[in-house]
């Protein structure tokens, strides 16, 4: 079960709002009366998104979802015992507590590639067949941050089992982030209030990441593979480059559109969940990029990898490829992402001596240029998990392929709009709509009803749209889903 599609749209959702909205009547009738509002008991409203929680998860994991319980179950014991020791124990606490998360991660996702590797080196060792469990980076990773936070002292060790199942398990984020940090919910998994703000500003976040991914990403996923994928043997240099910018569009829809969704989801439940995306192809530097792009993931290496083992002050150079090394290999167990988080991580080294130092003289729309180079030719390495495939594209897209551009051009031309409206949007256009809506409207009420007005109609306009698009769909998983 996936946030786009009708099941979850018409049937999981509505029945979850339902029991939540008892769960919380439920917590409200067992409120004190010189109680807050804010200190109001979550106990059966988190009872509710745990079950609808294990249950969306053992849709499409009925067996690995014993091994996420598990996880648990062992993250929450191993919690335990760094908060109640000191010294030295506690840094054995939470060394045997971040050995067997990796290890739990390494047996299920990395195995099978470690086993291959040997194979290809003319090893005779057997390759296993294990499938990935759906999510297990993302919630190997929160359960690795609540340890380090616990350790840090920056959050209590959670004494309730249910409260850190909630918080590993929670269904909005559970399987493709973003990568919500322990001390960032502890205290609204005890204690939270819904406002009317933040139900309006969490249904029109979900419903606008709804319309990323259906209305932009899937549709711009069929261009991808049209080329890349169904057309590759007979490819052009000019179907090379409407290819792989095709695919940064719908990678970036894709992906932040499914952050969208579980934020506004959390945002309704009176979760805030912090922003994984900042207009990213707007960036002028790959530095800055990685500022804007997937920032929950960029935000874990740099505080629980990257400055603890010296940062900026010093072995940098190494710091950063072990960064980019794990970055790479976070995404997936292939050779192909290893190879991408060190592209990365190769011209991110360079600025630091070279652009980020001349940043204020330089040309902003030629940084902006070549960060948008560098990052479309990037994603070819991400795309590709197959050697040969991966250069055949990069010698045509260099030029030595074909210069019929007969395909290419009725990709652009068929689909004009989609492009337009993809360009469009990768801009902050809400940004720039907020300065807008201030300058015409002086009146602060005027100009209130007038956005909740406008937010009315493009709800229901994206939802009819997004539903009619997802009858018969096909091509519908999120691609961050399968890391």
């Amino acid at each position: 079960m996936v946030f786009s599609d009708l099941l979850f749209l018409y049937i999981f959702l509505p029945c979850f709002v339902l029991f939540y909205i008892a769960g919380s009547l439920i917590d409200k009738a067992s409120q004190g009366k010189d109680r807050p509002r804010d200190q109001r008991p979550t106990t059966m409203r988190n009872v509710v998104l745990i079950v609808f929680s294990l249950f969306f998860y053992a849709w499409g994991e009925p067996v690995y979802v014993f091994l996420m319980i598990g996880n648990v179950t062992v993250n929450y014991f191993v919690g335990r015992w760094i908060g109640s020791q000191e010294g030295a124990a506690r840094k054995w606490a939470l060394a045997t507590g971040l050995t067997l998360n990796i290890l739990s991660l390494g047996i299920f996702k990395y195995a099978g590639f470690f086993a291959q590797t040997l194979v290809d080196a003319g090893l005779p060792v057997s390759v296993p067949q294990i499938s990935l469990p759906i999510g297990i980076s993302f919630y190997t990773f929160q359960a690795m941050s609540y340890l380090i936070d616990v350790y840090r002292k920056e959050a209590p060790a959670q004494k309730k089992f249910y409260n850190l199942l909630l918080y590993i398990s929670m269904f909005p984020q559970l399987v493709a982030g973003p990568i919500v940090r322990y001390d960032s919910v502890q205290q609204e998994i005890a204690h939270r209030e819904v406002k009317a703000s933040d139900l309006t500003d969490g249904i029109f976040r979900f419903v606008i990441g709804l319309g990323k991914k259906v209305i932009l990403a899937n549709q711009l996923g069929e261009i991808a593979d049209q080329f890349l994928k169904n057309g590759i043997t007979d490819l052009t240099t000019s179907g090379a480059w409407v290819g792989i910018i095709a695919f940064a569009l719908q990678i970036y829809y894709d992906f932040s559109g499914y952050s969208d969704m579980a934020i506004g989801m959390g945002r309704c439940m009176g979760f805030h969940f912090k922003e994984n995306f900042n207009h990213p192809y707007t960036c002028s530097s790959i530095t800055d990029f990685w500022r804007r792009w997937h920032m929950t993931l960029g935000g874990f290496f740099r505080d629980y990898v990257y400055i603890p083992l010296g940062g900026n002050r010093r072995h940098q150079a190494l710091n950063i490829f072990v960064v980019w090394f794990l970055t790479g290999f976070w995404h997936g167990a292939s050779w192909n992402f290893i190879f991408w988080g060190l592209y990365f991580g190769f011209f991110v080294m360079i600025e630091k001596y070279t652009i980020l130092k001349l940043k204020h003289i330089a040309w902003r729309p030629l940084l902006h240029l070549y960060s948008l180079v560098v990052v479309v030719v990037g994603w070819g390495l991400f795309y590709f998990d197959s050697l040969t495939p991966m250069c055949h594209f990069y010698n045509v897209l260099i030029g030595n392929g074909s210069s019929d551009s007969i395909m290419a051009e009725t990709a652009l031309t068929n689909n004009f709009f989609l492009w337009i409206a993809a360009l469009a949007f990768i801009l902050p256009l809400r940004q720039w709509a907020d300065r807008l809506n201030k300058r015409i409207f002086k009146d602060n009420t005027t100009g209130k009803t007038f956005e909740l007005i406008t937010r009315m109609v493009v709800t229901v306009a994206i939802l009819l749209l997004s539903t009619a698009l997802l009858v018969g769909a096909t091509n519908n998983a999120f691609i961050y889903t399968r890391f």
